[in-house]
């Protein structure tokens, strides 16, 4: 077997495979490059010694069966082929479902994530969206302190555990799409800059010296994070990548990583005949991360849409600190703003900045899908400092009101392990790091970052404490249960009404009538079919013209079809959707609330 390894700064380099050393020779085509041939087999352990140091975890290892500070393993990808054929699955008309692999079950690996499955299948999701996978020090973590961007956490099921999901996926024609971390890697278990420049001084992000994407080298560590995504998507199956925070990737180069990312995705999804996507989180609200290379943009698939979140998350809750300051001024009409354009930050001024934000995004010329809509992601759960769901604080109608939003905007939906059925298990902050100093940091600076905002320290759960992480697993018991099941079911029945209705997943951003009020109405057109959602606590009366709509397709609450005066009375906290003639003879003349 060939063993190769990029190592430009040191002046000799050794093979250890399976406890014999041998020293590597030059590449004589690829500058830097160190190769050497040795037998090899499925599980031979094997690393590097630079310069007559200790042996080192191979930069490219497809598994660490000991964690990130021992010796990599050989996989052969043969002995792991899946028993599907899969054509793909694109994301136009897609519904994703975010999981973490340790806590959407009590045992927190891949089998018994695939053993769940069926549950999603059931619901109607295309695509799992798993978060990071890569192995970081200890057994429990989000993820995003991984070291070995090539490798399968091994405490998951490593490797064949994965391709194992990706297969049972498949079989139940699920995609699946895997959170990569290209921006940093975790404080501890890296051993990258032994081998080389894969960081750099010339920038700084909130985690230290920036990912080498534009400095002295950088074209082999842009190689490395290329060849990382295509291997995932090539070796797994995997339908698609979702890229965490790219505005963090710090690149004045000539062509930006993600265009090239960007192209080479389309290239192989191009060879494979399947369809491949990325889709990017993305803090600059700017229409050029998902406008096509073509047209002079960075070519990603699509992107989270946070601004989505905020405005539905202000009007359902009334929180107004922090980044929600600035769409709870007036929720109604940032929902508004986001469900006509996507972006609420478009250049205006932002109070949470002190600056203006954003650019405008051109629903002409951007399709609806390219946003992804949702009410929770990891993200807007676990940074809280809690962990607390929506189903803490929010009736049952409200979490349907939500649900209807996330399903019936023009946007991709996203849902969040659990929020399905209006889980009441928290989703927290925790890790497992081994170092004591390093566990004892995050510990002090997650309650220090809370106790600015007012949180008693004793209040704020210890992310090093294996309770923390026990308390934010699914409880499977819940779904079965009032009412847990009457949200289930909602959620089955609006994913159903996506499925089947096109004009729910127009790619246009076409509204027969958009109307929103303070008080927390919502109703809009797509095509035929009537969204009405009512988030406030009285009856809310909704012009929605002549002919009236004649068929209730779904409702939270009994609903009546509207009378002859064209009127819809909603009840307070439900949603329903209604088939309506194509063309209104008069107008919608928007919401009123009864009494106001």
């Amino acid at each position: 077997m060939l063993f190769e390894v990029w190592a430009p700064e040191a002046a000799r380099v050794a093979l250890w495979a399976d406890g014999r050393t041998q020293a590597m020779e030059r590449d004589p085509v690829r500058a830097d490059w160190w190769r050497s041939e040795a037998p090899a087999t499925d599980g031979t352990r094997y690393g590097f010694s630079l310069d007559g140091g200790p042996v080192l975890p191979d930069p490219r290892a497809r598994r660490l069966p000991d964690g990130p500070d021992g010796p990599g393993a050989v996989v052969d990808f043969s002995r792991l082929a899946p028993r599907h054929d899969w054509p793909g699955r694109p994301l136009p008309g897609a519904v994703l479902y975010e999981l973490h692999v340790g806590t959407f079950t009590p045992e927190g690996t891949f089998d018994a994530a695939a053993g769940r499955l069926p549950h999603l299948a059931a619901l109607g999701i295309t695509h799992v969206e798993l978060m990071p996978v890569c192995p970081f020090p200890g057994r429990h973590g989000w993820g995003y302190d991984g070291v070995a961007p090539w490798a399968v956490h091994e405490p998951y099921g490593g490797p064949a555990g994965l391709m194992r999901f990706v297969d049972a996926a498949h079989g139940l024609g699920l995609g699946v799409v895997l959170d990569v971390v290209h921006n940093h890697l975790g404080p501890s278990g890296n051993h990258l800059p032994a081998y080389g420049p894969y960081f750099t001084d010339t920038h700084h992000t909130p985690w230290g010296a920036a990912v080498n994407l534009d400095a002295p080298g950088s074209a082999e560590v842009r190689a490395y994070l290329t060849g990382s995504a295509l291997a995932w998507l090539r070796d797994y199956g995997l339908d698609g990548l979702r890229l965490d925070a790219v505005h963090a990737l710090a690149d004045t180069g000539p062509k930006h990583f993600l265009a090239e990312l960007s192209a080479a995705v389309d290239a192989l999804a191009a060879r494979l005949g399947r369809p491949l996507f990325l889709i990017a989180e993305s803090d600059l609200n700017d229409p050029i991360t998902t406008t096509p290379r073509e047209a002079g943009g960075l070519g990603v698939h699509a992107q989270w849409n946070d601004d989505f979140h905020h405005a539905l998350h202000t009007l359902l809750t009334g929180e107004s600190g922090g980044y929600y300051a600035d769409f709870a001024a007036d929720p109604a009409h940032a929902l508004a703003k986001t469900l006509r354009g996507g972006f609420f930050h478009d250049g205006g001024h932002s109070s949470f900045r002190g600056r203006p934000h954003g650019h405008p995004l051109d629903p002409r010329t951007t399709p609806a899908h390219r946003l992804l809509g949702y009410a929770q992601t990891h993200d807007q759960v676990g940074n809280r400092a809690l962990g607390d769901r929506l189903s803490a604080r929010l009736s049952p109608g409200l979490l349907a009101c939500a649900a209807t939003l996330v399903l019936c905007a023009p946007f991709t939906p996203m849902l969040f392990m659990g929020e399905e059925w209006g889980a009441r298990t928290p989703w927290q902050y925790f890790t497992d790091h081994q170092d004591p100093r390093l566990a004892e940091a995050v510990r002090t600076g997650r309650r220090r970052e809370f106790a600015a905002h007012g949180w008693p320290a004793e209040e704020i759960p210890d992310p090093q404490d294996p309770a923390t992480h026990d308390r934010s697993r699914l409880d499977w018991s819940e779904p079965v249960r009032e009412p847990h099941a009457a949200l289930l079911a909602w959620h089955r029945r609006l994913i159903a009404l996506r499925h089947a209705e096109p004009a729910l997943t127009d790619p246009a951003w076409a509204y027969g009538a958009l109307a929103v009020t303070p008080g927390g109405a919502v109703s809009f057109r797509r095509g035929p079919l009537l969204v009405a959602v009512n988030t406030g606590d009285r009856p809310a009366r909704l012009a929605v013209g002549r002919p009236a709509c004649g068929e209730v397709l779904a409702a939270w609450r009994p609903v009546d079809l509207p009378g002859a005066d064209g009127v819809l009375t909603l009840p307070p906290e439900s949603a329903a959707v209604l088939r309506c003639a194509d063309r209104l003879r008069a107008p919608a003349a928007g919401v009123t609330l009864e009494g106001a």
